[in-house]
């Protein structure tokens, strides 16, 4: 029961504060030219770091870019003209296959009892 009311209010297609949630969400990253993936951080989840160490380089690149140039409108108090607002794709991701890859990886080798392949630790 608990699993079925979760899913009815994380659903932007069921629940409309979802919907509402995503679509505010949207704009604020469209604003910046970010995708929702670039707000993983590496330094703080290790499993973030191992996947975007196992993407191409390009795609990488990509994302650091995004990340400095949302840095940079945001110190200059300023958003991406409309023309290129219209063009960002916040949802489309190119993070969760390889981050579902990497936590499955994880969880098959503590279920199997291996040694961990970093050390999950904070800095």
């Amino acid at each position: 029961m608990a699993s079925a009311i979760t899913k009815w209010l994380v659903d932007p297609n069921r629940n409309p504060l979802a919907a509402l949630h995503m679509k505010t969400l949207s704009n604020r990253l469209r604003n910046y030219g970010l995708r929702y993936d670039d707000l993983y951080d590496p330094m703080y989840d290790l499993d973030v770091k191992e996947a975007l160490n196992r993407l191409p380089r390009e795609i990488v690149d990509a994302r650091n870019q995004r990340l400095k140039r949302a840095l940079d409108l945001s110190m200059k108090h300023a958003y991406l003209p409309d023309d290129l607002k219209a063009m960002q794709t916040p949802f489309r991701s190119y993070l969760q296959e390889m981050l579902a890859l990497v936590k499955r990886e994880r969880a098959e080798r503590e279920a199997l009892g291996a040694l961990p392949l970093y050390q999950r630790s904070i800095p």
